[in-house]
């Protein structure tokens, strides 16, 4: 057997204490994904707070907007990580065929994430509109480019995980790397979420 198998099902049925009490990845990720979601809310904050100073300007400027690349990249994103969490799940039970498909179909999302906003920015920048036009303006592409930085940095995580789910062994301890980037990649979709109706819908 595989060492991707870390428990038996029978020693999971006579421990069930013990998996509540865990906790995915390594403990030192935690820290650093609080923090990034910390520094995403106090903009979050600020953002919100400029517009009720001008919601007339940020209306306006919100119409420019289309929202169909903003749901297009919210389907992506939440399907990437259904992957990933399948791919964990396939690790986790030793089904090593499925784990590293599911990591490639997740790092094909983030792709299309990427080409999509390509786009947006392009047409955005084609017609004058930049960070410098007006303050939603910047706001839009400091928290779309923020988070960009961060899905970027998400792909070369995936392709950790598809790396090493390829691996006809996996050590615990590389297999909680694993579960840690699968916890960043999660953490990437879930700003999308907050993102996505601050900027695209919220009036």
């Amino acid at each position: 057997m595989s060492e991707l198998v870390l428990e038996t099902p029978v020693e999971r049925a006579e421990t069930p204490a013990r998996r509540v009490r865990h906790v995915p990845g390594e403990e030192g990720l935690w820290v650093l994904l609080f923090g990034d979601m910390l520094v995403f809310a106090l903009l979050f904050g600020v953002f919100l707070r400029y517009r009720a100073q001008d919601p007339a300007l940020f209306r306006a400027s919100q119409g420019a907007l289309n929202t169909t690349f903003g749901a297009v990249n919210t389907l992506l994103l939440l399907s990437s990580s259904l992957c990933v969490v399948t791919g964990v799940r396939a690790l986790r039970h030793g089904v090593s065929r499925v784990a590293p498909a599911a990591f490639a179909v997740a790092f094909a999302c983030g792709a299309g994430f990427v080409f999509n906003k390509y786009l947006e920015y392009s047409d955005k920048l084609s017609h004058g509109i930049k960070p410098a036009t007006n303050d939603f303006w910047m706001y839009f592409y400091v928290l779309t480019g923020l988070h960009l930085f961060h899905l970027l940095l998400g792909m070369a995580v995936l392709v950790f995980c598809f790396v090493s789910a390829r691996k006809p062994a996996l050590s615990e301890r590389r297999f909680a790397f694993v579960e840690g980037g699968a916890c960043f990649w999660h953490m990437v979709d879930l700003l999308w979420v907050v993102i996505f109706p601050l900027l695209y819908l919220v009036s």
